[in-house]
């Protein structure tokens, strides 16, 4: 099979796996091609030992008991970050590079879009992630079944509607009728997922949060100003590659910092730690280190 071809069975594998719901027409109008090759390479999946599913408004989906749809869904993944970071990296490039634009050319053509970020299963929760985007896709509530609680340290069945995910996929947002609130619920502490035939019930009701560039989520924000030197700032890209959007260079040792942060936790420890290479420029987030700072000395010295 020739290289476009190949490319264009692994974009068609990616619409019959993904999120989104595609027809053949759809199907055939991204991939450029005609309805009866779309069905061809259908018919080839079949043949392959793939399940192909069609359901109501002539969707086509690969089922997910396929034998080879766990292999494929953790194909190639990647988190917001690693996404980030490819991007970086090919950007680095000189634009009279071929390589740049073969391989721009290459990841376009297989996810048709500018984000690397859309493979979504990874691990051992791939079967759950795969039921949470099923119900989500649906509009279904879902049970997710034995949930370990780390806040209460109780293990039992939550009822939810879940409809989104943080950008790595460990994590899944849901509204829980129970408490009437917006939930994160970690992925990995689910021992099963329970797909219901209830709709969704609270749709207007769905609001996700927030993710800082320090992995912290929450529902508020609050802006941070920062002043980075050179080893505060090279240890912050490292460490946590989305922050390159929010960096500005004052001088060629010194970088501005402004950005959003859920709370102050996460980006008041990456500062405790460097904290004679960084100056704070926002009166609140530093009140809240000298805080911090006194009650750890307190606690120290008892």
């Amino acid at each position: 099979m020739d290289q476009p071809k190949i490319e264009r069975v692994l974009r068609l594998m990616k619409m019959m796996t993904g999120n989104n719901n595609y027809t053949v027409e759809d199907m055939a109008e991204r991939l450029g091609i005609s309805y009866r090759s779309v069905y061809r390479y259908i018919e080839t999946f079949k043949e392959a030992g793939f399940v192909v599913q069609r359901k109501e408004g002539g969707i086509y989906k690969l089922g997910k008991e396929s034998r080879y749809f766990k292999d494929i869904s953790q194909l190639i993944h990647f988190t917001d970050e690693e996404a980030h970071m490819v991007n970086q990296l090919i950007e680095g490039l000189d634009n009279t590079n071929m390589l740049k634009q073969n391989l721009r050319k290459k990841l376009t053509a297989i996810y048709n879009c500018t984000s690397l970020a859309d493979s979504v299963v990874e691990g051992k929760n791939a079967i759950n992630v795969n039921r949470v985007i099923e119900a989500i896709n649906d509009q279904k509530q879902v049970i997710l079944r034995s949930y370990a609680s780390s806040h209460t340290g109780v293990v039992r069945d939550r009822l939810v509607e879940p409809f989104g995910f943080t950008t790595n996929y460990v994590q899944i947002w849901c509204y829980e009728p129970e408490s009437g609130l917006n939930k994160l619920f970690n992925a990995a502490r689910v021992g099963a997922v329970e797909v219901l035939n209830d709709d969704w019930k609270f749709a207007d009701k769905h609001h996700e949060g927030y993710i800082d560039i320090f992995r912290i989520t929450g529902f508020e924000q609050k802006c941070v100003q920062l002043e980075l030197g050179v080893m505060a700032h090279n240890l912050l890209i490292e460490e946590y590659p989305l922050a390159t959007r929010d960096l500005t260079p004052i001088d060629d040792s010194h970088w501005l910092l402004d950005t959003m942060v859920c709370n102050y936790v996460g980006i008041g420890r990456f500062v405790m730690g460097l904290s004679e290479d960084i100056k704070i420029l926002t009166p609140e987030f530093n009140e809240y280190i000298e805080t911090t700072i006194n009650r750890l000395h307190s606690n120290y010295h008892r």
